[in-house]
């Protein structure tokens, strides 16, 4: 048997997954089935990146049902350095972890009661997630931002508004950053062969570069539209100089 592939027994002492969960994911197609030498089966370094992948889908709180859309739409040939790529380009880019919470502590540590609709536009906001019945996740540096603006009225229609703007923008950028890393960085590592935990240092060194550039084109972008706003008003509406 070669060196690389691993029992069952193997691949969840290395993962922490259960066997009951690597069982069930193959079955739904997460996962691909064992490498069958003789009557026993065995997972190669493929079958690795692919259960991360699918546990950092699930820190995502996608659901096995998008999970399995997700990996339907990913080649069937790609590498396992390439699949530990997508799972370093999808891990949080922030330090923080979220807390979990029930509704009576999340009050607590809002220091008022939050109705339904103050947690919707939260969660609208990304500052909570509900992860479960009277359980959420929830962002301790955001939370003092987002009661902030329930004091001052933010209507909950504006922060899903607000949301779908940052999702759909962040998806197209995410995939786009992912495009460039691949064609452009990808091959030069390949070539060096680079471990997939080196490939992985690399994309946490570049995450908060790329936050501050994401932050400085946003106040860039904020400036031009202020500016641009400005000059709209100061020009003389049409037919006034003649009249």
């Amino acid at each position: 048997m070669p060196d690389e592939l691993l029992t069952l027994e193997e691949l969840t002492s290395r993962t922490g997954v259960s066997v009951r969960t690597v069982r069930f994911w193959t079955s739904r197609g997460l996962l691909p089935s064992p490498i069958k030498q003789g009557r026993s089966g065995y997972y190669s370094p493929e079958h690795v990146a692919r259960l991360e992948l699918v546990r950092e889908l699930q820190a995502h709180g996608l659901t096995l049902a998008a999970i399995e859309r997700y990996v339907d739409g990913m080649p069937e040939d790609l590498s396992a350095d390439e699949v530990a790529l997508q799972s370093s380009m999808l891990a949080p880019w922030q330090s923080e972890q979220p807390v979990a919470m029930t509704r009576a502590e999340l009050d607590r540590r809002a220091d008022r009661v939050l109705s339904d609709s103050d947690l919707g536009t939260l969660a609208s906001l990304r500052v909570v997630r509900v992860t479960g019945e009277d359980r959420y996740d929830v962002s301790p540096s955001q939370l003092s931002v987002g009661l902030g603006l329930l004091d001052v009225g933010f209507p909950p229609e504006a922060a899903e508004a607000a949301a779908e703007v940052y999702l759909a923008h962040g998806r197209q950028i995410a995939h786009e950053l992912y495009d460039v890393f691949r064609r452009l960085a990808w091959p030069a590592y390949q070539q060096s062969g680079a471990t997939p935990e080196t490939i992985q240092a690399v994309v946490e060194r570049l995450k908060p570069l790329s936050v501050a550039s994401l932050v400085a084109a946003y106040e860039q972008g904020m400036d031009e539209t202020k500016r641009e706003n400005i000059s709209h008003r100061s020009r003389p509406a049409r037919g006034a100089d003649s009249a």
